[in-house]
């Protein structure tokens, strides 16, 4: 576990970033000046990336740190943690390589990568993406987080601060409802989004989709003190009738323009833990699927005493017009990078949601 003094704004962190996609570009824009946190190194995989300044690879200006795809680079730099924005479970073995060494070294990982990790202790998880990261994290004595790119927190964080607030809860859902117009990540193998409705995208497949974003369902079970009997999954395809324009191209007539997903967690015969996904192209798609008050948000509904229903949209003002979606991303990249000086004074270990304090986010206003 490393640690440099307390998480006040006068004690900086020093952060290597790993990955400049989508949303480690997002991070290291907000980095350039922030009081908290100094960014001191930037890993990439893209040959095409290497040597290039990291500034200009997430289009601002010259920053002055060059990326590099060696570890052992990056690590001889000594940070305080790696904030690691890699790939998604797909690519285990790379997330894994990198992981591990920065963890072998003594250097804690905030990660939104490997989304099983969110609850290490679901059952479906090969041992395979388990046993090294313990290894590594008692051999260096450093801690790992992950926060999920589903968004983690819209599925725990949020549900469980509003079940706090309840003397009962006879069920819970939290609802992901966006609209992928605009959004460019991957989702036409993973979800089958733009593919004819024979196809079957990875995501439907029930034991895959449990054990990529249903690792909150048994964190939420754990936290609530139960155990539960089943986790189940539904999953459901529209079909658009006509073209639709997207980011990506054009969805054409006949193929898929909408999923809804839900994974369930079953107690006592029913079903009390519910995560749901509504994924758009086009808000008019599907409407008779559930859908926010506003267009875009996350949404978790409490039933008990009392009931609770809270909607966050995430949004950018700075005039990019950039998709909410995309904004949602920055949020998942922040939650990372802004749990680093908390993860930073836990044990060794795979950290969870679970073992994290209140985060405000230091140094944000300025």
């Amino acid at each position: 576990m490393s640690a440099v003094g307390s998480p006040g704004v006068g004690a900086r962190k020093r952060v290597v970033v790993w990955g400049t996609g989508v949303v480690g570009s997002m991070v290291i824009a907000e980095l350039v000046d922030h009081p908290l946190f100094e960014l001191v190194g930037v890993g990439v995989s893209n040959p095409d990336k290497i040597g290039r300044d990291a500034g200009e690879i997430c289009g601002l200006a010259p920053i002055g740190v060059l990326a590099t795809d060696s570890v052992d680079d990056l690590i001889a730099l000594r940070p305080d943690a790696l904030v690691h924005y890699g790939p998604t479970a797909a690519k285990a073995d790379d997330n894994i390589r990198v992981i591990t060494a920065f963890l072998r070294a003594g250097i804690d990982v905030c990660s939104t990568a490997m989304t099983p990790w969110v609850w290490p202790h679901l059952a479906s998880i090969p041992v395979t993406w388990l046993d090294p990261v313990r290894e590594a994290c008692e051999a260096g004595g450093a801690s790992c987080f992950t926060t999920g790119i589903d968004p983690g927190f819209a599925n725990d964080l949020f549900p469980m601060t509003l079940m706090g607030l309840c003397g009962r809860v006879d069920s819970v859902r939290a609802s992901e409802l966006l609209d992928y117009t605009d959004y460019e990540g991957d989702y036409e193998d993973e979800m089958g989004i733009g593919r004819s409705p024979e196809f079957t995208p990875l995501l439907e497949i029930p034991e895959l989709l449990i054990m990529a974003w249903g690792a909150t369902v048994p964190m939420i079970a754990h936290a609530a003190g139960i155990e539960l009997d089943d986790i189940t999954t539904t999953w459901e395809k529209w079909v658009t009738p006509t073209p639709r324009p997207t980011a990506k191209g054009v969805i054409e007539a006949g193929k898929v323009a909408a999923i809804r997903f839900t994974i369930n967690g079953v107690f006592d015969g029913r079903e009390v833990i519910t995560l749901e996904h509504v994924n758009r192209i086009g808000l008019d798609a599907a409407p008779e699927w559930p859908a926010g008050t506003a267009d875009d948000v996350y949404r978790v509904d409490v039933i008990g005493s009392p009931s609770i229903s809270q909607e966050t949209a995430f949004r950018f003002t700075d005039g990019s017009g950039r998709a909410p979606a995309v904004a949602g991303c920055l949020a998942t990249g922040m939650r990372a990078l802004n749990a680093v000086p908390a993860v930073n004074d836990l044990p060794p270990g795979f950290v969870t949601a679970l073992d994290l304090p209140l985060i405000p986010g230091v140094g944000t206003i300025r």
